[in-house]
Formats: structure tokens, C-alpha cells, sequence
């Protein structure tokens, strides 16, 4: 697990193979805070590692500049723990990610699918569901549903969500879907970025007799009907469609908008031009001023 509730995302930039490197070798980059070994989640990953042990690598990056030194990306809280239990060595991941400096910026808490594979972890390596739960502070029912949460769901569903903040509810709503529906309906999520229980449940509730694993019991008739929210799927599809579409338009937008504001800036400061252009052109005058003085693109989507 990452003991200090962190994640080092999915493996894309990093080398295949861990390595076993001295604590020694090993560089933060931020110093901890004296106060830190008193806090509780200080105490709660050190009494983690004590019950389960290492789960979740620490994440380093190679030192260019000093061959056999790293600098570490995530886990300083494991690794205190870890010098204070008298280890001399642990297994890292080793990141290829050039932006070292910037990584925790980008770090997020563990994902529920992240969260589960941690427990799988941990039981296979003979840990008890209840000293897991002990050492997590959770109750052993809830270790049960993490250890079971993937059955039912398909590995595409499973790739899209791995890093995504989904509740458990989603996967277990996702569950009485078919595999293709599944799909569908994970695809939908992350394209709206949106992964709460009352999202998924109107995607299950949209969802057709033969693509569920067992066709909804008839009874009370819902407020919205299943067609109303059918419509509302495939609008907010197109709407999805039109994000991706701006998303891969962003970077040139925003770079025509600093070189013309740039330029502008530059016009707008030669009086005799303001004057022509409030004497000739006040509209274009207050439009070129209002563009100078953007900051970023969401200034400018009103226009």
C-alpha cells in the first residue's frame, strides 16, 4: 500500500525492473517536519509496515549528476519508518519522469482499485484479513469488500479506472452490468471526469434489460423514465466528444493567445495608435485592450 496514502500512479514512466538501494543513497527532497513523528498518520504507517510490511514501493529517480544516487519522488514517511525499524536496504521504482522536482505535484491518493490490489498484495503474502484491518484502522468487512472488489468487473473497465477516484459503490453498481456495458459506461465516466455514485447509478439506471446481468425488478416507476435518461447519455457523449476536442486544441489556442497579447500590449502603448484607434476604431480598441489584459483562456471563453 502507499503506507502515507499516496500513489505513484500507473507504471508508464517508469523502468521495468525494481531495484533494492540503500536507505543511504536515497535523497529527499523536502526535509520532514520535527513534529511529524508524533502525528498520527505517522503512527499509522508505522504501525502499517510493522503488520504488513513494504507494500507499496517507495518511488526514486536516478541522480544524474552522481551515478548510484536517488532522489526520492514518494514515501518519505516509509522510508522514516523503515530507518527507525534498522532497515538497511529497500526495493524502489525507479522513475523515468525528467519533471523529478514537479512529481508530487501530481501525486493523488489511493484509488480504490489501487487499494485492492494492496490487499491482494498483503494476503498473499500470508497476512490475515484481520491483522490487515488493524493495521489500517479499518473494519475486517471492509477488508473483505477491497479484497473482492474486481470480481465481476472486466480488465478494460479495470485499466480505465485503475488510477480514477472511484467509490467502491461504483464498481459494485458497474458489477450487475455486462462486460460491454461496463465499458461504456467507464469510458463515459472518465470523459466527464466523473466518478460519483449518483453518476453511475443513472448509467446503470439508462441501461437496457439484456445488458444487465439480471434484468430490474419491476415496481415503483421512476421519476425520470429510463428514456429521458438514455437522452441524457448521449448528450452528455457529445459533450465528451466536444471536451477531448478543445482538450487537443488547448496548447496552440493558448499559445496564438500569448503571442497576441503580446503584440497587442506592444501597439497599445504607443499613444498616437490608442488615439487613431479610439478616434476611428472604439471598438476594436476596447476588444484589443480587453484581450492585452487576459491572463488565460477562461478569460476569454465569454467572448
Amino acid at each position: 500500500m502507499s503506507a502515507d496514502g499516496q500513489s505513484p500512479g500507473p507504471l508508464v514512466g517508469f523502468e521495468p525492473e525494481t531495484r533494492i538501494i540503500p536507505l543511504e543513497a536515497i535523497l529527499p527532497l523536502k526535509a520532514m517536519r520535527p513534529m511529524t513523528r508524533q502525528s498520527q498518520k505517522y503512527q499509522q504507517i508505522a504501525a502499517s509496515i510493522r503488520t504488513i510490511g513494504l507494500v507499496e514501493l517507495p518511488v526514486v529517480a536516478r541522480n544524474p549528476k552522481e551515478p548510484g544516487v536517488f532522489f526520492l519522488l514518494d514515501g518519505m514517511l516509509r522510508l522514516e519508518v523503515l530507518k527507525e525499524l534498522g532497515v538497511e536496504d529497500v526495493e524502489c521504482l525507479i522513475s523515468t519522469d525528467d519533471e523529478a522536482y514537479t512529481y508530487n505535484k501530481r501525486i493523488s491518493r489511493l484509488s480504490a482499485v489501487q487499494e485492492h490490489k494492496m490487499v491482494v498484495r498483503a494476503v498473499e503474502r500470508g497476512v490475515s484479513e484481520d491483522r490487515i484491518a488493524e493495521a489500517l484502522n479499518l473494519e475486517v468487512g471492509s477488508i473483505r469488500r477491497r479484497f473482492r472488489l474486481l470480481d465481476g468487473i472486466c480488465p478494460e473497465v479495470v485499466s480505465i479506472l485503475s488510477d480514477k477516484p472511484c467509490p467502491m459503490v461504483v464498481f459494485e453498481l458497474l458489477k450487475r452490468m455486462r462486460p460491454l456495458r461496463q465499458i461504456e459506461a467507464a469510458e463515459i465516466m472518465a470523459g466527464q471526469h466523473n466518478y460519483s455514485t449518483p453518476f453511475a447509478r443513472a448509467l446503470l439506471l439508462a441501461t437496457a434489460d439484456d445488458q444487465l446481468i439480471e434484468p430490474k425488478k419491476t415496481g415503483r416507476v421512476p421519476d425520470v423514465s429510463r428514456e429521458q435518461i438514455a437522452k441524457l447519455e448521449r448528450e452528455l457523449a457529445a459533450v465528451q466528444s466536444r471536451t477531448l476536442f478543445v482538450e487537443e486544441t488547448y496548447g496552440i489556442d493558448n499559445l496564438h493567445l500569448t503571442v497576441a497579447k503580446s503584440f497587442l500590449a506592444k501597439i497599445l502603448n504607443k499613444p498616437a495608435i490608442v488615439r487613431w484607434l479610439k478616434a476611428n476604431q472604439p471598438d476594436y480598441l476596447a476588444e484589443f485592450q480587453q484581450i492585452a489584459d487576459l491572463v488565460s483562456l477562461n478569460e476569454a471563453a465569454p467572448a
